[in-house]
């Protein structure tokens, strides 16, 4: 079997959902099939020795949608929003006063000195009102009536049935105002109002539609365009889409890898946050594997190319994020079922009421209101409405207090949930290192002047927060006579003529500084999840310092309080066993899943679903996106 995914232009409502997916499930060859209202996106997995892509596109374009390339959506969103929010503008403006004259009396609202009283100025003045909010509603009145005539009826075709009952009974009423000086009343605001509320309700779900496109064009943005590729001792600088397995690329400091390979010449800290969430960058020399989209951060690198295009880590968060999306909320899929028969039955309960009123012997001017009164009360501005503002009303409201529903089954499920997965860094920590320890063998304001004038002008987050810590105490700090980042191990920096060394036991005992005296500090600390660095100026020890990612205050009384409602806590995290250990130990949490990739914590989740768990993943970053 294989599988395509694509885009599918014009549905507005469930019903066009649902009858793009019946065509495909008709198509002889096709087994599992997908079509998500939000984004437009379809995925379907065919036989392709029974059926072609181009079928399966002429069977979406049949029903009387489009299908997208992809390459200008987000052009086309904000086109379509726009447009949207003008009409949204345009209706309201003329509907409200329509609505104030038409109903104010029943509010207790005199407006006879304003309009007077004479009914033909009535219709008049309300049938011009109405013109303008026709005209802004033209998209349902030609999806509507478009959709009845290939016998596909939706929610656009209730729409437009609606409002042209009651406009053309207010027409029939008009004139005969004019004819007879009848006194009656008018549905012009009926029809105002309904696409007035159904356009608030669609302006609403375009904003959501359009947020969840960003989400994921913001995850391309994280990969360059060019590439630069050496050949022959020459550099060419090159699309990144011409890239084959095996070119060696040159990245350099501050340049984002375009493709996933391994360093083959060079050495270098890499900031690969996007993909594990870790603060601190990944130290890089030969033969280590870099990701397309991380930041090369302070060397030079030679780099063999692995995988390209779909093949890349970068490009799989990105289909599991659009997989992630083109799921249903279990409600949905029982929208698909009633939808498909409710604008039927409604207009055959709307013909079937006139008609037995006026068998019965009522007028036709009665019987016309029934049909006009069952279309309008059934015109589905509870289904375009309801169903938009109360997501948009839990979403808000969750917001507001730092939750994120990535969509409707999330919503709907929330109430289950008996475990919540929490990410590390930025979540349960504060998302950046800090000094947390110092311990001196020498005048302690010394050695944190020394280091962080060392570390003074580094790049590397750990230098950062020693040379903040040091500025938070109130030192003048200024940068060192000479500066080499020893990758792997530390540095090597030149401060008041004296040489100062930063970093692990083995640029220590390279350099014949002896650490016995702090050994057992260095250990303890580094059970605790600390990064743990020696400092030595002159040939001499001077203690240690270790810097850390500082659990959140507020992340102990969050466990705390899941506890307390029966709701259990797990950590998964990029960072190492232990440093998870330590932090899961802090806020509380027993069960910790470490050294995970992105794709990884997907199987973690999946993994505690299949156990029949209901698990809510907490996550602060793109890297959490596949697993939230």
């Amino acid at each position: 079997m294989a599988k395509i995914s694509f885009k599918v232009t014009g549905m507005t409502c469930a019903a066009c959902s649902a009858a793009v997916e019946r065509g495909l499930r008709d198509l002889a060859g096709t087994s599992e099939i997908s079509v998500n209202l939000a984004t437009g996106r379809t995925v379907v997995e065919y036989d392709p020795e029974v059926l072609s892509p181009q079928e399966i596109f002429d069977t979406v374009e049949s029903k009387g949608y489009g299908i997208s390339s992809g390459d200008d959506d987000s052009e086309k969103e904000e086109r379509a929003v726009r447009v949207l929010r003008n009409d949204l503008i345009l209706s309201a403006v003329f509907a409200i006063p329509l609505f104030i004259i038409s109903m104010g009396p029943m509010l207790g609202l005199n407006l006879d000195f304003l309009i007077g009283t004479d009914p033909q100025v009535h219709a008049i003045l309300q049938l011009a009102l109405c013109i303008p909010c026709l005209y802004a509603g033209r998209r349902f009145f030609i999806n509507g009536f478009t959709n009845i005539i290939r016998l596909n009826p939706n929610m656009d075709s209730l729409v437009a049935l609606g409002t042209s009952a009651s406009f053309i009974f207010s027409l029939f009423i008009t004139y005969q105002v004019f004819t007879q000086g009848a006194h009656a009343h008018f549905y012009y605001e009926s029809a105002a109002m309904i696409i007035t509320l159904i356009l608030f309700g669609n302006y609403l779900e375009s904003g959501s539609r359009k947020r969840v496109g960003d989400a994921v064009r913001k995850l391309m943005t994280l990969s360059p365009d060019t590439a630069t590729v050496l050949v022959d001792g020459k550099e060419y600088e090159v699309p990144k889409a011409s890239l084959v397995v095996g070119d060696v690329l040159i990245v350099r400091p501050g340049g984002r890898f375009p493709a996933d390979g391994t360093v083959i010449s060079g050495t270098s800290a890499v900031d690969e946050s996007m993909l594990t969430g870790e603060s601190v960058p990944a130290d890089k020399t030969e033969g280590s594997s870099v990701y397309e989209g991380t930041v090369n951060m302070n060397g030079r690198l030679e780099v063999s190319v692995v995988h390209t295009g779909d093949d890349t880590v970068l490009s799989h968060i990105v289909e599991m994020v659009e997989d992630a999306q083109s799921t249903k909320a279990p409600i949905a899929r029982i929208a698909d079922t009633v939808v498909r028969y409710f604008v039927p039955a409604v207009i055959s309960i709307a013909v079937i009421s006139a008609l037995i009123w006026l068998i019965s012997g009522k007028s036709l001017e009665f019987s016309v209101t029934v049909l006009v009164s069952v279309l309008v009360i059934a015109c589905p501005c509870a289904l375009g409405l309801a169903t938009p503002l109360a997501i948009i009303v839990g979403t808000t409201r969750g917001a507001d207090m730092g939750i994120l529903f990535k969509n409707a089954e999330a919503l709907q499920t929330a109430a289950g949930i008996d475990v919540v997965v929490f990410d590390k860094t930025g979540t349960l920590t504060e998302g950046r290192p800090v000094v947390t320890d110092l311990v001196s063998l020498i005048e302690r304001d010394t050695m944190l002047r020394i280091s962080a004038s060392a570390e003074y002008g580094s790049e590397h987050p750990v230098g950062r927060a020693v040379v903040e810590y040091a500025e938070g105490e109130g030192m003048q700090i200024s940068g060192p006579e000479s500066f080499e980042a020893l990758v792997g191990s530390g540095l090597r920096a030149s401060v008041d003529g004296s040489e100062v060394l930063i970093g692990n036991r083995s640029l220590m005992d390279d350099n014949g500084i002896d650490v016995s005296r702090l050994e057992e500090g260095f250990s303890k600390l580094s059970g605790e999840g600390k990064t743990v660095m020696y400092v030595a100026s002159g040939g001499a020890l001077n203690g240690i310092i270790a810097v850390s990612d500082r659990i959140r205050e507020s992340s102990r009384e969050a466990v705390a309080s899941l506890e307390s409602m029966g709701i259990g806590s797990v950590m998964i995290t990029g960072d190492s066993e232990a440093t998870a250990r330590a932090i899961a130990a802090q806020a509380g949490i027993d069960e910790v899943m470490a050294h995970m990739m992105p794709w990884q914590k997907v199987e973690g989740v999946s993994a505690l679903q299949e156990s029949g768990r209901r698990v809510a993943m907490v996550g602060d970053g793109i890297n959490d996106a596949p697993a939230s």
